[in-house]
């Protein structure tokens, strides 16, 4: 229209119109009434009674004023309670007219101020659920979590995988394999408030826990921060890398089409190569921001927790609700215990003696055990009765086929005979070091509907270390090195001569 007014000021009509590319009707049209088209709009009038007309200021308004969080699908609900003929439909438009009334006369909200990020300067940690995708590991499902570390200016990320809460211990240990992957430090340590670094605990408890976090930090000379109690959004900067981190991983779930992994290592180097694909697109801006971070020290810091516990006469010792064996000569000793986030050191003084699996306890306070029968299956030899009523007998089973081999020896046998066949089975598991092929005869058997035969297991499984012929090995005399020695020396003269003739 804009057009065809311009071109007819110097050209007839039909030729502005053609010009215009409009019909010659339409130019006559616009000759007539000139005025656009959005100015000849008239506002459509009402076609129904508004059915809020007697109840928003009068009612929705005095709530809104009272108790300016609530929502509108509460005030819709609380209005079809006062009046039992308003329809339904007029839900969304009591939302629209209160979100406007917001606008207009509600409250101030918070405002988020975009920040600038300096290189080196700031590292982010914090803990994230990851039930939901449900990983199992050896057929279990996995309940877990990811302790996540994000530079926030060029994006560097860390994760590791925790089988605890979030404790010091998990936060220690993950932050320093961040920091030494990444290869340097930033000046600033910014969580949100942890109960691993900022427990709410009795005095003691929170000056002790928070004295070690404050050491670790200055340990790798990083000052430690953290946001305001319930303001997530001030570590937005890994709380939004959080749901990029969990759908990566889902993502990945799928493309692999298990979530079954054979141990937990396998699935931590799932998640380390889902998290260096993704350092790797950022890889120059890390490699920029690497330059100004600051040196590492020559080692780690403390990242476990130390305690003492006595081994009783039980073979084992109970650690925070979870009962653990070890080889019976420890009963008596009192041990020190490094607690990591997933394993045990036992020491017994400044000597290493073993690594242990950490156990969690069970729901509803209920404890756990972390056995391996090879600590007590001399002793079950003594007394295989003990097995039919043992607290952790379950536990004790190094497998499946294990455990359903002693259910049906039992629905077979007398009691006393399937313990000392289930003792005598571990037994031949321990001497002849053949679990994992016993656990597969067993499953034979029991598709078979068929008792286990010991003696065929004894020979099919021989030699027996017992048996073992003596080895008496001579060690000649030294009069008889001499000998080779002066034929070695007849053996080079005679070459001697051969090459002067």
């Amino acid at each position: 229209m804009r057009l065809y007014m311009k071109l007819k000021v110097s050209k007839a009509l039909p030729v502005a119109a053609a010009q215009a590319g409009i019909s010659v009707a339409s130019a006559y049209r616009i000759e007539h009434d000139p005025r656009l088209p959005s100015a000849k709009k008239t506002s459509r009038e009402r076609r129904r009674a508004d059915p809020l007309a007697d109840i928003f200021d009068a009612e929705v308004i005095p709530l809104l004023q009272s108790a300016p969080g609530i929502r509108p699908v509460a005030i819709f609900d609380e209005l079809r309670r006062r009046h039992t003929r308003l329809e339904p439909g007029v839900r969304r438009t009591l939302e629209r007219r209160i979100r406007t009334w917001r606008a207009l006369n509600g409250q101030d909200r918070e405002v988020i101020f975009r920040q600038v990020h300096e290189a080196g300067r700031m590292g982010l940690s914090d803990f994230t659920e990851m039930g939901d995708l449900g990983v199992t590991v050896g057929g279990l499902q996995l309940d877990h979590r990811l302790y996540h570390f994000r530079l926030v200016c060029s994006g560097f990320e860390h994760a590791h995988v925790i089988l605890g809460g979030e404790s010091y211990v998990a936060l220690a240990e993950g932050l320093q394999n961040a920091l030494w992957a990444l290869g340097g430090a930033p000046r600033e340590h910014r969580s949100d408030s942890l109960s691993a670094a900022f427990r709410n605990l009795d005095a003691d408890a929170r000056e002790d826990l928070t004295s070690r976090y404050d050491a670790l930090c200055a340990h790798y000379l990083m000052e430690p921060t953290r946001n305001n109690r319930g303001v997530a959004h001030e570590n937005g900067s890994i709380e939004s890398a959080h749901g990029h981190l969990k759908s990566a991983v889902h993502d990945a779930l799928l493309l692999r089409g298990a979530v079954e992994f054979a141990d937990l290592a396998a699935y931590r180097r799932f998640i380390d190569e889902i998290v260096s694909r993704k350092n790797a697109r950022n890889g120059k801006r890390i490699d920029a921001e690497r330059a100004l971070l600051q040196a590492l020290p020559r080692d780690r810091t403390c990242d476990y927790e130390e305690t003492f516990v006595y081994v009783t006469s039980s073979g084992g010792f109970t650690l925070r609700k979870v009962f653990y064996t070890v080889p019976s000569r420890l009963i008596g000793h009192r041990l020190r215990v490094r607690l990591y986030d997933d394993r045990l050191e036992l020491l017994l003084g400044a000597t290493l003696l073993m690594t242990l699996e950490r156990g969690r306890g069970g729901v509803n306070g209920k404890h756990g055990h972390v056995v391996d029968y090879h600590h007590v299956i001399h002793a079950l030899r003594r007394k295989p009765m003990a097995l039919l009523s043992l607290v952790y007998r379950d536990q004790l089973f190094p497998r499946e086929a294990y455990r359903l081999t002693f259910d049906f020896l039992r629905e077979e046998l007398a009691e006393r005979a399937a313990c000392k066949m289930m003792v005598a089975l571990l037994s031949l598991a321990h001497d002849r070091a053949c679990e994992a092929q016993l656990a597969l005869v067993l499953a034979d058997d029991l598709d078979q509907r068929r008792l286990p035969d010991i003696n065929a297991l004894l020979l099919r499984f021989a030699p027996d270390p017992a048996r073992l012929p003596d080895v008496f090995v001579h060690l000649a005399s030294l009069s008889s090195y001499d000998v080779l020695v002066e034929s070695g020396m007849t053996s080079s003269v005679m070459t001697d001569v051969e090459v002067a003739a």
